[in-house]
């Protein structure tokens, strides 16, 4: 009996590295997230998938590659970067390896460099084109460690206005905050502090994650970027770091005024989301009724937004056909690499 045929979706990021095992009819035999900061040099990489294949108990029949890391300042130039990446992919897998270019599909290693503009960065439309399959009318937003991708489903479709990265942070389809690298300082330039605005330092001093840890939204396993100072991840820990941004030192107050302080930047960040979903929106794409289907580590954040709008939520996980609850989450939060497997897996 011959065996079945399994598809190994990668998402190569600049900070994570992501990979997703499935099986011929899409289902998720396995979903792995490591640590990459690309920006370091191509040993990360390396390391990260040694990690992930470590921890796969199946070998793939085919490999699917999506990326994002192209854009750290390792390359000279996003084509570049995609070059160098889908190289060692390929030396690693073989020829046979298979590169996401969105429109034109899936195209093979020879052919990167004619697709390079059209394979940098489109895991958002993956994971969008992998959700308008379950979902014909409804806003997808996938909210990771540091970005936030907003794209309209409408007849089962993608309706983005953008594609590059430029053309998307133009429309706001792309917002660069995220729920762990973003450093508070980008949230904007006061906070509600003690009844009063308190001007917030522009230097990095504290990370998203560190509101996050205090406000208790952030899954532990999903904390995986160093802080912002290079010490541990503890709620004081982070509320010193918290401290930092006001001028202030944790010891000056007591946990909970931190916890509040964390609050008000949790809103900060709401607010400039929920602009952007606004703006999305108001191109009467879809109704009312129509979900926001969430995704990714801060898929918290897009529940809550969902909420405020008075519009239904739909977690992306409910979408994905898993063994457990728990690979069924770590897909979700791998969404990308996912995508891009159940997509080849569905074309074999």
């Amino acid at each position: 009996m011959a065996s079945k045929i399994t598809t190994l979706g990668w998402d190569i990021g600049g900070a994570h590295l992501k990979a997703v095992l499935v099986d011929a009819d899409g289902s998720v035999l396995t979903a792995i997230q490591a640590p990459c900061p690309l920006w370091r040099g191509f040993g990360e990489l390396r390391n990260a998938m040694d990690v992930a294949l470590s921890k796969l108990n199946n070998v793939a029949n085919q490999h699917i590659v999506t990326m994002t890391g192209e854009l750290t300042d390792v390359f000279a130039n996003r084509t570049e970067g995609v070059m160098q990446i889908a190289g060692v992919m390929t030396e690693r897998f073989g020829i046979t390896t298979r590169f996401y270019a969105g429109p034109a599909g899936m195209v093979a290693s020879s052919q990167v460099a004619e697709h390079a503009a059209a394979i940098a960065s489109a895991n958002w439309l993956a994971s969008a084109s992998f959700v308008a399959t379950k979902v014909n009318h409804g806003l997808f937003i996938d909210i990771g460690s540091t970005t936030a991708d907003l794209v309209v489903l409408s007849d089962g479709k993608p309706q983005n206005r953008g594609y590059s990265d430029a053309e998307r942070m133009q429309f706001e389809e792309l917002v660069y905050t995220g729920v762990v690298r973003t450093p508070l300082m980008a949230l904007g330039n006061r906070v509600s502090f003690s009844g009063e605005w308190q001007g917030i330092a522009a230097e990095h001093f504290a990370t998203t994650a560190d509101v996050y840890r205090l406000t208790g939204d952030l899954n532990e396993a999903e904390d995986m970027s160093e802080t912002a100072d290079g010490a541990g991840k503890t709620l004081d820990e982070s509320a010193r770091r918290l401290a930092r941004m006001t001028g202030r030192d944790s010891r000056d107050a007591s946990t909970s005024v931190w916890i509040g302080l964390a609050r008000a930047f949790k809103q900060m960040q709401l607010n400039t989301l929920n602009a952007a979903v606004t703006r999305v929106l108001s191109r009467n794409l879809i109704d009312g009724k129509s979900p926001i289907i969430g995704a990714g580590a801060g898929s918290f954040l897009v529940r809550e937004l969902a909420n405020q709008l008075g519009l239904e939520y739909l977690d992306v996980e409910t979408l994905i056909v898993a063994d457990t609850k728990q690979v069924g989450r770590w897909a979700s939060v791998c969404l990308p690499a996912y995508a891009v497997a159940y997509l080849a897996a569905k074309t074999v």
